[in-house]
């Protein structure tokens, strides 16, 4: 029996009411909130039944984009801003004198290659300017990390991952390395080159209708962890790109902006050469991923 007629301003009463029954705390609130903020959307734009459609149709297609090697919805996050909100309120939330963090982004994979420190971590012929990043890792009081993992990836001297343009299996331009007994590193690395994200799917659609141009930055992502310490997501943004202030996925921060120079210091002097000392926080198995291999993903869904 109905005791109250649902309009347009009480159904979204109705509707928390039915979910009150939620026995997950923390579940009951996210979806409590996202309930108010869709229902407030829909009445702030009016939303009419056409534009839902449409709405449903393009998260259809952005779920049919996605597989083991892509993940269009971290690519729609990522382009919405949301990505990069949730890693800065991360950062404030635990962050205890590391390192500043940044995006893990859509092409991360786990199993990538070992190398020796000081080893190029290209595994085909590339072109484009080779360079040295180096530097050392200590934890808040400046003491070092040693043997801390060090995973990297980066598009090559074209702009474009291994996952756009290779087989699968076929990894290039990331590695597994680790720091040394007194926490110093040393990579040698192509340039990477600032690069259009993905536009041949329904995110692409997106963006050419908003005119935005679509382009990251260069950059080389990082992510370092040992034990007792908080694993660190970042990334190191070359300085002088032409997006480095209007990243499409608004993943730059200064802290991490960088650029190379002829550095005498450097183990490789003869090479354009980054330092950049890295800072561990203390929280141990706490981490900074915004992010995930897409293959970890889709096997999570397909288990449930």
């Amino acid at each position: 029996m109905i005791t109250q007629a649902i309009d347009e301003h009480t159904i979204t009463d109705a509707a928390l009411d039915q979910m009150s029954t939620t026995k997950d705390a923390r579940l009951k609130e996210i979806l409590d909130s996202a309930v108010r903020h869709l229902h407030a959307f829909a009445r702030e734009v009016d939303l009419k039944p056409e534009e839902w459609l449409e709405g449903i149709k393009f998260l259809t297609a952005v779920g049919h984009w996605c597989s083991e090697y892509r993940q269009e919805f971290i690519l729609l996050s990522d382009t919405l801003g949301l990505s990069a909100l949730v890693d800065l309120m991360n950062d404030r939330r635990i962050s205890d004198g590391g390192t500043t963090s940044s995006l893990l982004g859509p092409f991360y994979r786990t199993d990538a290659p070992q190398y020796e420190l000081g080893q190029f971590i290209g595994t085909h012929e590339h072109g484009g300017t080779e360079i040295c990043i180096y530097g050392r890792i200590t934890d808040v009081d400046g003491h070092a990390v040693p043997n801390a993992k060090i995973e990297i990836w980066q598009t090559d001297e074209e702009g474009v991952y291994d996952l756009q343009k290779n087989r699968p299996e076929d990894m290039d331009m990331r590695g597994v390395y680790h720091a040394d007994a007194e926490g110093n590193y040393c990579i040698r690395t192509l340039r990477p080159l600032g690069y259009l994200i993905p536009l041949d799917g329904p995110v692409g659609d997106m963006i050419r209708a908003q005119g935005r141009h679509g382009f990251r930055p260069a950059h080389v992502h990082f992510m370092i962890g040992a034990p007792g310490h908080r694993e660190l997501v970042t990334a190191l943004y070359m300085g002088n790109d032409d997006h480095i202030d209007s990243d499409t996925v608004f993943g730059v921060r200064g802290p991490l902006i960088t650029e190379t120079k002829q550095d005498p210091s450097s183990p490789f002097p003869n090479l354009p050469s980054v330092r950049f000392d890295y800072t561990l926080g203390r929280a141990e198995g706490m981490s900074g991923r915004v992010g995930a291999d897409p293959s970890q993903i889709t096997s999570k869904a397909v288990s449930h």
